[in-house]
This record gives structure tokens, sequence and C-alpha cells, in this order.
């Protein structure tokens, strides 16, 4: 039993210390990990710990995604929000910070133009994203649109969302 407990206080030391080190990206898999071990040692059954290894690592991710897609919905609705107060070939700010210091984001956004289409009045606008706090820090542009529904403006165009969040929003 001693044993056990020393693989499980093991496994958990190793997976807190692996997770501060590396980031949202390692969760899963140092999550899938520890159960892994602990459920394996703690049955003496390895297919059993391997099983309840992927199943957690599986739900890991997934909560992952999620958080993340979240969080960077948040800097869209932000984004979106301040593209649709300005009037066009006008700039202002942005900012978004979380409680957490994970994805805040900060830049600028210009509105390039405004047109109608068949369902809704649209926005084309540019918007910066800024790496970091400091003076002079690098802006990356993007260019995406937003469309104003009975509950606001809303982003409307995926590409800069891939280009700039990684997936589909």
């Amino acid at each position: 039993m001693k044993h056990r407990l020393d693989a499980m206080l093991t496994a958990g030391v190793v997976a807190s210390l692996t997770v501060m080190l590396s980031g949202c990206a390692t969760i899963g898999a140092v999550a899938g990990a520890v159960a892994a071990v602990s459920t394996g040692a703690v049955t003496s059954n390895p297919g059993i710990g391997i099983g309840v290894g992927i199943a957690v690592q599986a739900a890991a991710v997934e909560a992952v995604k999620r958080v993340m897609k979240s969080l960077h919905g948040d800097q869209q609705m932000a984004i979106a929000a301040t593209a649709g107060e300005l009037p066009v070939g006008e700039t202002k700010p942005w900012r978004v910070k979380h409680v957490l210091p994970v994805e805040n984001g900060h830049g600028e956004v210009r509105v390039l133009r405004e047109f109608d289409n068949a369902l809704a009045t649209c926005r084309e606008f540019a918007f910066s994203v800024i790496a970091g706090e400091k003076p002079g820090a690098a802006a990356d542009w993007f260019v995406a649109s937003i469309c104003k529904d009975q509950d606001g403006w809303k982003w409307a165009t995926a590409e800069p969302a891939v280009e700039r969040w990684g997936t589909l929003q």
C-alpha cells in the first residue's frame, strides 16, 4: 500500500511541475499520464490504467479547447464592439484583460468601410494585435468583417480568426 501511495505522490509532483513549466498545450497529456500511472498503481492492472489515462487525456484536451475558445471569443467580441461604435475611417484602441493573465490582448481597430447586403449592414475593418505591453512592441494586422443584428455587431468572417486564433470560431 505504501508503494502505491509513493507512486501516486511522485506522479502528482511530476505532473504539477510539468504543467507549471509547459503551459496549456500539455495539460491533457500530463493529466492522462498521471491518471494512468495512479490508476495502474492502485489497481495493479496497467490495461485499466491506460484506458483511464486515455479517457482523462481526451477530457482534459476538450476542456482546454473550450476555455481557449471562450477566451478568444472575448477578444473577438471586444474587437467587434469597438469596430461597431466607430465611424468609418476612425481608429480606436481595443483591450481585453481576463481575471487570469491568459489570452489578454490589445491593439487598434480601424473601420475601413460600411456596406449593406440583403441580410444586414456590415463593416470591414482592420485590427491589430500588439505583442506585449512594452512601448514599440510589434503589432500584427488583420482584416475582418462584422455585421449588425438585433443584439449588436457580431464577428462575420472566419479567415482572420483562423490566422489569428488557430481554428474556426
